[in-house]
C-alpha cells in the first residue's frame, strides 16, 4: 500500500538526531516551556523572516491565541473561506466572534472579488467586519497581496491561516509577511510537523508579541499574575526539540515535495478531463497536498486507486458551511459558495510526502492512468 502520506517516514529519515534531541530535553529536566521552545521560537521567526514567533500547542490554538491577542472577539465578524479545514472557522467562534464565508478562485483559496462583495454589501444590522482569514490552502499561495489591499482598504485585520504553506512564497516573498500575524499548524503530517500537536504564530509586532507570549499561558507577565485574561496553550519541549530537528531539514523536504509534484503534472498532463493543480502566477508552492480535480470521477477514481494499493484521501469532503455544527450558524458571502461545494465534490489528494520514492510516484501516476484511460 503507498499512503497518502506517511509521517512515520519522517521520523526514521532523522530517526538518530530526533532521538538524540528528545533525549537532551528528558536529562535538562525542563519539561514546560523553557529554553527549547525559545530556541524553536527564535529559529522559526529566522527561516520566515519574522522579528517575532510565539508557539502554542496547536494550529487551532494558534489561530484563536492570535485574534483574541488582536482584539477580536464578541460583536466582531472575521471572513474566512468554508473551503478548509473546520480548525479555520471553529477558531473564529472560539475566539468569541462570528465567521463570514465566501467563496474559493481557480486556486482552490479565497477570492478577492468575493471578499469585496461582501464587504461591499454588509448588512447594517449584523456584527461588524474586524478581519480577514485568507488559508493558503494545500501549500498554495492565496491571492495575498490583493487581499491585503483589499483588507487594508476596509481596515480590517489581515491574519494569513498558513496551516498547509510553511516556506511558500509569491512574487519571491514569503507567506505569512502580508498580514499583522500568520498562524501555522506544526500537526504530524504537515510540512513542518511535530510528533504530536503543535502551532506557532509570527508577527513582526513588538507589542502585539508580547500579548501573544501572555496570553498562551494564563495571561502572565509576571508569573503567577494574570495581567490579562488568558488560557493554557503551551508547545511541549519534546516538541519544540523534534521541530528543530526538522526544521534544519525543511528546505530539503520543500524541495523533494515540489519534485514529486513536478513529477506528477508531467505523468499526468494529458489527461482530459483530470485537472492538475493550477500554479498561481509567481507563486511557488510547497505541496502540502498534491490534490487533483476529478469532477464526477472522483469518487470511482478513489475506490479503484485502493484496489490498486495506492491511498488517496478527500481534503474535504464536505465545507464547513454545510457540517451539521455550522450549519445555518455561519453567514455566506453573496451568491452562496458555488465553486467552494463543487470543489468538495471532485477533489481528491494523491500521495505525497518527501519519503516517497520516484518509483512510487510512477506507480500512482501509472494506475492512474490506467483508470481514467
Amino acid at each position: 500500500m503507498i499512503p497518502q502520506t506517511n509521517p512515520k517516514a519522517a521520523y526514521l529519515a532523522q530517526r538518530d538526531a530526533i532521538d538524540a534531541a528528545i533525549a537532551r530535553v528528558l536529562e535538562a529536566g525542563w519539561y514546560i516551556q523553557g529554553e527549547e521552545v525559545a530556541a524553536f521560537e527564535r529559529e522559526f521567526a529566522a527561516y520566515t523572516g519574522s522579528k517575532h514567533a510565539v508557539a502554542v500547542a496547536s494550529g487551532t490554538d494558534a489561530l484563536i491565541v492570535a485574534l483574541r491577542g488582536m482584539g477580536v472577539g464578541p460583536d466582531d465578524a472575521v471572513i474566512t473561506v468554508s473551503h478548509t479545514a473546520v480548525a479555520t472557522v471553529a477558531a473564529i467562534e472560539l475566539a468569541g466572534a462570528t465567521p463570514v464565508l465566501v467563496d474559493i478562485d481557480d486556486y482552490w483559496t479565497m477570492a478577492p472579488a468575493a471578499l469585496e462583495a461582501v464587504l461591499k454589501g454588509w448588512p447594517k444590522q449584523t456584527p461588524k467586519p474586524k478581519a480577514v482569514i485568507p488559508v493558503h490552502l494545500y501549500g498554495q499561495p492565496a491571492a495575498i497581496t490583493d487581499i491585503a489591499t483589499i483588507a487594508e482598504r476596509h481596515g480590517l485585520i489581515l491574519l494569513e491561516d498558513n496551516a498547509q504553506a510553511h516556506g511558500a512564497t509569491l512574487n519571491g516573498r514569503m507567506v505569512g509577511r502580508w498580514g499583522k500575524a500568520a498562524a501555522y499548524s506544526l500537526y504530524p503530517t504537515k510540512n513542518l510537523g511535530a510528533i504530536g500537536d503543535g502551532g506557532i504564530i509570527t508577527t513582526d509586532d513588538d507589542a502585539l508579541a508580547e500579548t501573544l507570549r501572555a496570553m498562551r499561558e494564563y495571561g502572565w507577565r509576571e508569573r503567577y499574575i494574570s495581567g490579562i485574561a488568558g488560557m493554557n496553550s503551551r508547545l511541549d519541549p519534546l516538541q519544540a526539540a523534534i521541530l528543530r530537528v526538522k526544521l534544519g531539514n525543511l528546505p530539503a523536504d520543500t524541495a523533494r515535495r515540489q519534485a514529486i509534484a513536478a513529477r506528477y503534472t508531467a505523468g499526468l498532463a494529458d489527461l482530459d478531463g483530470l485537472g492538475l493543480p493550477a500554479v498561481r502566477p509567481g507563486a511557488s508552492p510547497v505541496y502540502h497536498l498534491y490534490v487533483v480535480d476529478a469532477g464526477a470521477r472522483r469518487d470511482e477514481l478513489q475506490a479503484k486507486l485502493k484496489e490498486r494499493g495506492v491511498g488517496t484521501l478527500i481534503h474535504y469532503p464536505v465545507p464547513v458551511h454545510l457540517q451539521p455544527a455550522y450549519k445555518g450558524r455561519v453567514a455566506l458571502g453573496p451568491g452562496g459558495l458555488p465553486r467552494t461545494e463543487r470543489a468538495a465534490k471532485s477533489v481528491l489528494s494523491l500521495p505525497l510526502y518527501p519519503q516517497l520514492g520516484d518509483a512510487e510516484v510512477d506507480t500512482v501516476i501509472a494506475a492512474v492512468r490506467e483508470i481514467w484511460g
